[in-house]
């Protein structure tokens, strides 16, 4: 137990950083109260530095996790791409309110300021994304996943002035619920099957179900039940019809943080989940169950297809970036699909280009306004260049690795996670992936060539800076990342694969986490 409380260090500190910036977010002092996101900053800074010193072989060892090393990855990865969201939301909450204090043309009240409240969400969400990677227990998992799920309904509601944000936090609230209960009830059938909710146990049952003819019909139909309910969180089919309306209620600070935070704890979850009966390569278990192979690959095709036809339709970059969103999770179904090696392991690393190269897109909706409001629609971005060359290029970047573009690290991801698949013999659904990137390059060459060879329509001329600098920060160094990232990729994949090694000795385990 002690063992496992040390792997937990990042999440303490980052919980530290809750009562810190709940306090700030209160100080009628406004230097502190603009100090609350760089606070943030910092205390995630903290965490990623604390995470190589808690991973220990000794201490994963004695934690009993049915994936030891995967909480190592997935803690460092959040912290770094948080650190970007934070970017994005500097000056976005309470910018009306402090603008009268400012002006003295209203009293400070504590009981109507939300940034200390807002960026507390913000931390709680990231933890629960941490949590999940040391779950070894159904009950831990759904509270993980629920923790990094609900500030999410709240941040959305609090991120802008109006009904549709309203609208759209009420929508996702009650959708999210609704998938809530379709999980676990498929954690209830599973329990039902193996009679213990312990991950590492519910894998010795399987693998001795396996063993005696198969696994029966209770786990097989619950872990279907389960990852269905799951779907919901990564934006899969046909759990996504909330994505588009929510996205755009939102303003683009949350969009971008929803669209990765909520995606990759769902991810992490499902992997977690399906490594109890098919992942631990012995015997019996080698291999995926095929009615939850089946299922897999259904939601995987239907995901990246519905998500790029819906993209085509759209003549807003946010609705457009939505359904961008969902193809994403059905690429990266791919390698789940292929399992363990590279199929997993490139679920890691296009999960980190992900991150990267969308919120890069988001930043630089984040980063420009027109009239005080943000900008969304495709007319409003076009001619950039004149005007904002840093946000055209960077917006260009960003879409151009969405797409998957050689030499930009989106190219190095898609292209892991069709090796994956091919490696693991699923040729007819890379295939049907590949078409599917031919569709997405026509909406996403849109989002490159607009601000880059297009001449301003009347609404782009209006198009101003947002007063915070950091949004546009953040795009610039997710441009930049997307195109030196593919230099650092084997350092990234060296990562992935130590996440993804199963703990079977000692002595293994400090193998696979020696430095290269």
């Amino acid at each position: 137990m002690i063992d496992k409380l040390w792997l937990l260090i990042p999440e303490m500190i980052l919980f530290g950083g809750v009562i810190v910036v709940s306090i700030m977010g209160l100080s009628p002092l406004k230097s502190l109260r603009d100090m609350v996101p760089f606070v943030v900053m910092a205390f995630l800074a903290a965490a990623f530095i604390a995470v190589p010193m808690v991973y220990t072989p000794e201490r994963v060892a004695q934690a009993d996790l049915i994936m030891p090393m995967l909480g190592q990855y997935v803690k460092m990865l959040v912290c770094a791409i948080g650190v970007l969201l934070v970017m994005l939301k500097v000056g976005l909450i309470d910018r009306r309110y402090e603008k009268l204090v400012g002006e003295g043309l209203t009293q400070f009240d504590a009981m109507r300021v939300n940034r200390g409240e807002f960026f507390v969400f913000f931390l709680l969400s990231l933890i629960g994304v941490m949590l999940v990677a040391n779950a070894n227990d159904l009950i831990w998992l759904f509270l993980a996943l629920e923790l990094a799920s609900l500030p999410n309904y709240v941040m959305v509601a609090m991120s802008r002035q109006g009904r549709k944000a309203q609208e759209a936090a009420v929508k996702y609230f009650f959708l999210g619920a609704m998938a809530t209960a379709v999980f676990l009830y498929g954690f209830a059938l599973m329990y039902g099957s193996t009679g213990t909710i312990i991950l590492t146990e519910m894998r010795e049952a399987f693998s001795d179900q396996a063993a005696e003819g198969g696994i029966n019909l209770l786990g097989i139909v619950g872990m279907i039940v389960a990852i269905l309910g799951v779907c919901f969180k990564i934006a899969a089919f046909p759990m996504h019809f909330y994505v588009a309306d929510v996205y755009e209620g939102a303003a683009s600070a949350v969009s971008a943080f929803i669209a990765f935070v909520p995606k990759a704890a769902g991810m992490f979850a499902i992997i977690l989940m399906l490594a109890t009966v098919g992942w631990t390569g012995h015997g019996e278990m080698d291999g995926l169950p095929q009615p939850i192979l089946y299922t897999l690959w259904v939601v995987a095709v239907f995901t990246m297809t519905l998500g790029n036809i819906g993209a085509l339709l759209q003549r807003s970059v946010k609705r457009m970036l939505a359904y961008s969103s969902i193809a994403h999770s059905g690429y990266m179904l791919i390698g789940v699909i292929a399992g363990p090696g590279i199929g997993i392991n490139s679920v890691l690393f296009y999960m980190t280009a992900y991150g990267i190269m969308n919120t890069g897109a988001f930043a630089v909706l984040a980063g420009l306004e027109r009239r005080g409001a943000e900008i969304e629609s495709l007319d409003e971005v076009a001619g950039l260049r004149i005007r904002h060359p840093w946000m055209a290029f960077a917006l260009a970047l960003a879409s151009g690795s969405l797409l998957g573009i050689p030499p930009l690290l989106g190219f190095v991801g898609k292209f892991y996670l069709f090796i994956g698949g091919i490696e693991a013999g699923q040729i007819v659904l890379v295939v049907i992936a590949a078409l599917n990137t031919a569709i997405s390059a026509w909406y996403y060459l849109a989002l490159v060539g607009l601000p880059i060879l297009m001449q301003p329509t009347a609404q782009a001329e209006n198009v101003e800076r947002h007063p915070s600098v950091w949004p546009r920060v953040a795009a610039v160094v997710a441009a930049v990342a997307v195109v030196i990232g593919p230099i650092f990729s084997t350092v990234i994949i060296s990562a992935s694969e130590r996440a993804t090694q199963h703990y079977e000795h000692p002595v293994d385990l400090a193998d696979a986490t020696e430095p290269e």
